[in-house]
């Protein structure tokens, strides 16, 4: 690229709002515009320096040090690639989001880089008072999604065990989209009945049944231009999933009383903890709903897949529940909760959390405190269900502890045959085959 082209460029860069850098195949950074000095600079001289010594304090570029280099594989395409990194700022380490796209030269032939940064204010590194935390593998490869999805209108299904945060994840995506400025309606799925999620949803006409006497708004016309978020769509009856259905598929709806026909403009989340899968096969969840709602799916790790943002998560909990500010954890105690096992997820260990800072006096959090805040069937809870039918003393072999478990099950399960294959995973035929008979 001839010398007065490359100013050229250089000039143009320093005008922009956004974060950006000129880098060579060699990763040299060769100019930085007063946008990235401010974020991500600190004072410090910029040129000449490479780009994963500035942004990760590494000393070999990022693909060689276990990470994703968009450079790299921006080099290889000859496109333009965007990874989601934890990059060192002076406010500490944040989630940025770089975008790397080739400069070509007047021959055509890729000859510089331009990398842009956005950092992230849906998700920290570090305990905060609200929204996401995390930096763990499991966590990053789900937040890059939600990042990717967020400004389109596709769907997204949420998919997760129960207590993993995916509200959270849902107003992460709408923060995140061009829809930001517009409302965020959350509808709890669980337990509707029939005139309930049309009143609920719908809104109704005055004097469209006794006691209805003004017009409600419903939460679809309330989340006009916004995101609508349907938690525990996997809890929905057969008969409302066709509501939901004919919503989804023509855009409009109608007042319950009501005779005109409206529109209907909003971006839909979904999340469940149920197999939808498994649903559709069983036909208890309408395979056309499934496959509306199920535009883009993002699994929600559990905590057991995300073990080394528990210190994290408990700092940034402790702060939100504790009614005295400033409180720590000590190592010990940190140390303590990241080898547990929650299987109520994030929910379990804010309630856990919440308990030791009620018993604990002191300004430091110790292991003891965090003990006596447990369930005292937890272990028992973590391992096998502690029912005093089903305990296991010594080893059995798998087909054994498969029927103990099954008798155990069915002994306690309050709920039909459909539900509780959904539960244990398996068609319900299969489910049959396995149960204890007489």
């Amino acid at each position: 690229m001839a010398t007065h082209a490359l100013e050229e460029l250089i000039s143009f860069l320093e005008g922009l709002p956004e974060p950006r850098i000129l880098m060579d195949a060699d990763y040299r950074i060769m100019a930085a515009n007063a946008a990235y000095h401010r974020e991500f600079g600190g004072g410090d001289v910029l040129v000449g320096r490479r780009c994963y010594e500035v942004s990760h304090h590494f000393q070999v570029p990022c693909d060689q040090a276990g990470e994703s280099c968009p450079l790299r594989r921006s080099l290889e395409s000859a496109e333009s690639q965007t990874v989601l990194h934890l990059h060192h700022t002076p406010r500490g380490e944040e989630h940025v989001l770089v975008e790397t796209a080739p400069v070509r030269d007047e021959n055509g032939k890729v000859a510089y880089f331009v990398e842009t940064m956005h950092t992230l204010r849906q998700a920290s590194t570090r305990p905060v008072a609200q929204g996401l935390v995390g930096r763990s593998p499991a966590f990053m490869g789900m937040l890059e999604r939600v990042l990717r999805v967020a400004k389109s209108n596709a769907s997204v299904l949420l998919l997760g065990e129960t207590g993993t945060g995916k509200e959270l994840i849902a107003h992460a995506i709408h923060e995140a989209s061009d829809r930001a400025e517009r409302p965020f309606v959350a509808v709890d799925c669980a337990g509707m009945t029939e005139t309930l999620f049309e009143a609920e949803l719908f809104g109704y006409e005055k004097g469209a049944f006794t006691g209805a006497t003004y017009r409600k708004a419903g939460l679809v016309e309330v989340a006009a231009g916004g995101t609508l978020f349907l938690d525990e769509i996997g809890e929905l009856p057969l008969a409302l999933q066709v509501k939901l259905l004919r919503l989804l598929e023509t855009g409009t709806y109608r007042r319950v009383g009501g005779l005109e026909w409206l529109p209907a403009d909003f971006r839909l989340v979904c999340a469940t903890h149920r197999n939808l899968k498994e649903m559709v096969r069983n036909e208890v969840f309408r395979r056309d709903l499934y496959f509306r709602i199920n535009a883009f799916p993002i699994h929600v790790p559990a905590l057991h897949e995300r073990p080394e943002d528990i210190p994290l998560l408990a700092e940034s909990l402790l702060a939100r529940v504790d009614r005295r500010s400033g409180r720590r954890f000590t190592p010990a105690a940190l140390s303590w909760l990241a080898g547990r096992r929650f299987t109520g997820n994030i929910r379990e260990l804010r309630n856990l959390i919440e308990r030791a800072s009620l018993l604990a006096d002191a300004e430091r959090l110790d292991v003891g405190h965090v003990r006596a805040g447990a369930d005292d069937d937890d272990e028992d809870m973590a391992a096998l269900p502690g029912d005093k039918d089903f305990r296991i003393s010594s080893p059995v072999s798998l087909n054994e502890l498969e029927r103990r478990y099954l008798a155990w099950v069915t002994a306690n399960w309050q709920g039909g045959h459909d539900e509780l294959s959904m539960t244990l995973g398996v068609s319900g035929r299969t489910l049959y085959r396995k149960l204890p008979k007489g």
